[in-house]
């Protein structure tokens, strides 16, 4: 333990090695030299242990010199000691005040709370495995000798300074006027600090409790810091020293001489940390109660909006809404207006309204990629809000309140070129003033509010890319595909690669001229790895046709299993009757405590099946002809896991359904399902025929071996999830931007394979895309204006 309990004398028990040098405290300054030394005092106030987080603690003391002349002031005997860590939470558990302590390993700084606490100009600092403390507890006397508590006014300053104050929380249904009070609320609306006529800064909020009393609070400070750090109606809030007043009838909290705060995240479950800028301040196991306690409260009470913040994929035209955001870049646009570009991972359904700065008043990206064409919002920060906006840096997240959709151009930086044709195009405005709690402000890096925001935000980086690096890696063009094979092969030219036999290996630098299917969904394909065979993904209509046909020849089930009937009424139910779906369980896996894991279902339509398998690990589409289970054509998938859906070849496929199915089987997934059913399963895959071109000619390869670390895509999540599709939308929108000419088009660095194919009698040479994927490397230009080595 880094904090030692000292036995003088003789025998075994701790003892302070002889080699560390004593600095009396008057003689500390910032570039005193601390290496070998140590500072001893009495401890004369032991402050709280306040929590930042896992394992992350913080704890203030003070301790006195012990052996310093009588007239020797407080403010140059006695000094604060800040500790970090499992330190702090140690001394918190072993010291007392009154006990005698000796610390080494620290370093020294300047005090900003000496004006105040009238303390040593320096402070101590304490943390990691360097810092040692040793402690004489109170009962034993240290080898020296302690003059007893002195009595002078000097000394009387110093047991004030250090008192351990206990505060009392008033509900706010008992306030009366007139008085200064300490409360616990919950904000329930606040509006973002703004400058006054004279020289501080004003904010406002509305505050609740328990109680069920709404009272409003006006807060005056000098600096912006100083308000309260508030993210959202909902946080918890804690004001010490505020004066009641009676204003229109209503009580209300206006700040006051000694005034505080500190503020809590309102989320049940979140870490109780303080959110404060005050340079001390009293936190406890009774605060982190209240702070529970009010949580909790406030869940139950829908105090606050259910989804205070909107993403850009739900933004409708003309409405007001919050967005979380990171900043990407800036520009001013005149004295009144700043442009901020913003994104947050997800896609307005409505075009966006593209903004003209000039390039060099652009702070961040200088551009933006086409990629990026409704992923980047354009705000348009207006009147009072500019100052703060300015200060933000790129990379920094954001929460932006009242913000303003509106559709057309509207008060924009003069290009007529690029803003002819946006009038149907939407903008966001946060208009001047603070009405509704209009304003922005930076979000910490730890705050929970911005955590979800960040892993959407990471699922666009394919480099673990750091917020620094992702302008450069968004600038046009956006990235780089490059090899990530380990051989070393001579780069050459599409010439020379047409010009050599296969089978062959090459590395070339060339430009993609058009691909094939434009239509991306058909790229997804299914294969057979038995007979290597490729097939189509059927369509929902032919899918959905398959599952028509199959009702016809539901009836009675008589080999083995449980059944389970649903009734499940039409839409209207007044033009047909209800009608049943029957779940199949073997009777053997009913008893093996299986049954969730595997069903078979008959008599459902495909929209009935997926909204099933949503609530179930493995759906089996069954019917049932001749009274015996059968699984559909396998033109069908043969299995449904949630979004997923699972396809056997019908060459390679033995189907076979009896009491035996899942002898074995521990766990259910598709392999084992299709290994238990005869089905020979069909594995999902990106096929594509890309033209490239370099310069000295054009070669069309096939994308298909390693086409999923090429797009950093699964094809089976790509054939589930849009989000999944998207990128590979994108990707190729970034090699091949709709409308681009051929030099807007960013070079990669590939690795082909070369092989023959023997079609009619005759070999032909073709070529395959292998060993690629997408780098967080910046875009190189044509290789012989600008040679690179690779």
């Amino acid at each position: 333990m880094p904090v030692l309990v000292v036995k003088d004398g003789p025998g075994p028990g701790t003892q302070v090695p002889p080699q560390l040098q004593r600095i009396p405290i008057p003689l500390l300054s910032p570039t005193s030299d601390c290496t070998g030394k140590t500072v001893k005092g009495r401890v004369v106030h032991k402050g709280p242990l306040v929590s930042m987080g896992e394992d992350n603690y913080v704890l203030k003391t003070v301790i006195q010199e012990v052996d310093s002349q009588q007239n020797m002031s407080p403010e140059h005997s006695s000094i604060n000691i800040i500790l970090f860590g499992a330190l702090a939470k140690d001394y918190s558990e072993s010291v007392s005040q009154g006990d005698m302590l000796l610390v080494t390993g620290f370093s020294v700084g300047n005090s900003p709370t000496a004006q105040k606490d009238k303390l040593h100009a320096c402070n101590l600092q304490l943390a990691g495995d360097d810092a040692w403390m040793y402690v004489w507890p109170s009962t034993v006397s240290p080898r020296e000798s302690v003059p007893r508590k002195r009595t002078s006014p000097a000394s009387t300053e110093v047991t004030k300074a250090v008192k351990v104050v206990k505060y009392t929380y008033v509900p706010l249904s008992d306030l009366k006027p007139g008085v200064v009070v300490n409360v616990y609320a919950v904000v329930t609306f606040f509006k973002q600090p703004f400058r006054t006529k004279g020289t501080d800064y004003c904010s406002t909020l509305k505050i609740t409790d328990q109680s069920n009393k709404k009272v409003g609070c006006t807060i005056f400070c000098d600096k912006l810091e100083e308000h309260p750090k508030i993210f959202k109606m909902g946080d918890i809030i804690r004001l010490h020293r505020v004066k009641t007043q009676l204003f229109n009838g209503a009580i209300s909290l206006l700040t006051s001489h000694g005034f505080s705060v500190v503020t809590f995240d309102g989320m049940v479950g979140s870490p109780v940390v303080p959110r404060t800028s005050s340079e001390s301040f009293k936190f406890g196991e009774e605060d982190c109660q209240v702070v529970e306690a009010l949580r909790t409260w406030a869940a139950n009470q829908s105090l606050v909006p259910a989804q205070p913040c909107v993403p850009l994929s739900a933004v409708q035209p003309k409405t007001y809404f919050d967005l979380t955001c990171q900043l990407l870049a800036k520009a001013p646009v005149d004295s009144s207006c700043t442009l901020l570009k913003v994104w947050d991972g997800s896609k307005c359904p409505h075009p966006l309204l593209d903004v003209f700065v000039e390039p060099n008043t652009l702070e961040g990206s200088p551009t933006l990629s086409k990629d990026m064409a409704n992923l980047t919002a354009n705000v348009l920060v207006y009147d009072n809000h500019v100052e703060v906006a300015r200060q933000f840096k790129p990379g920094s997240y954001l929460r932006i309140y009242n913000l303003h959709a509106v559709p057309g151009a509207s008060r924009l930086p003069s290009n007529d070129s690029v803003q002819s044709d946006q009038t149907g195009h939407l903008g966001f405005h946060l208009h001047g003033g603070t009405s509704y709690g209009r304003g922005l402000r930076v979000l910490p890096e730890d705050s929970p509010d911005i955590l979800d925001l960040k892993k959407i935000l990471e699922t666009f980086s394919e480099s673990d890319i750091n917020d620094s690096s992702m302008f450069e890696v968004w600038s046009t063009p956006p990235e780089s595909f490059e090899r990530t094979c380990d051989h070393t092969v001579e780069q050459v030219s599409l010439a020379e690669v047409k010009s050599r036999s296969p089978p062959q290996v090459f590395h070339v630098q060339v430009q993609l001229k058009s691909y094939q299917p434009q239509r991306l969904y058909q790229s997804l394909k299914l294969f057979c790895h038995k007979c290597k065979t490729i097939r189509d993904v059927p369509d929902d209509v032919t899918v959905g046709g398959l599952f028509s046909e199959a009702q016809k020849d539901v009836g009675p089930c008589n080999n083995g299993y449980w059944t389970l009937v649903l009734p499940l009424p039409r839409e209207p139910p007044s033009e047909s009757p209800s009608r049943t779906l029957t779940l199949l369980m073997s009777s053997q896996l009913m008893g093996k405590g299986k049954a969730k894991e595997l069903i078979f279902l008959m008599g459902a339509t495909l929209e009935e099946t997926c909204r099933i398998a949503s609530a179930y690990s493995n759906i089996v589409p069954v019917t049932s002809p001749q009274g015996t289970m059968t699984p559909l054509d396998l033109s069908a998938p043969f299995l449904f896991r949630g979004t997923k859906r699972y396809y056997g070849c019908k060459q390679c496929s033995q189907l076979k359904v009896g009491e035996s199915l899942g002898e074995g089987v521990e766990v259910w997934d598709e392999k084992s399902v299709a290994d238990a059913l005869g089905v020979q399963l069909l594995q999902y895959g990106l096929l594509m025929k890309l033209e490239l071109q370099d310069g000295t000619g054009f070669l069309e390869a096939l994308l298909w071996r390693d086409a999923e670390s090429f797009f950093h895509v699964s094809a089976e999540d790509a054939a589930a999830d849009q989000e999944a599709q998207d990128r590979v939308q994108e990707t190729m929108d970034r090699l091949c931007p709709p409308g681009s000419s051929t030099a807007e088009r960013p070079w990669m660095d590939l690795c082909l394979s070369a092989y023959t194919v023997e079609e009619n009698g005759q070999r032909r040479a073709c070529y395959q895309i292998c060993h690629t994927g997408t780098r967080g490397t910046n875009p190189h230009t044509h290789p012989h204006a600008s040679p690179r080595d690779t």
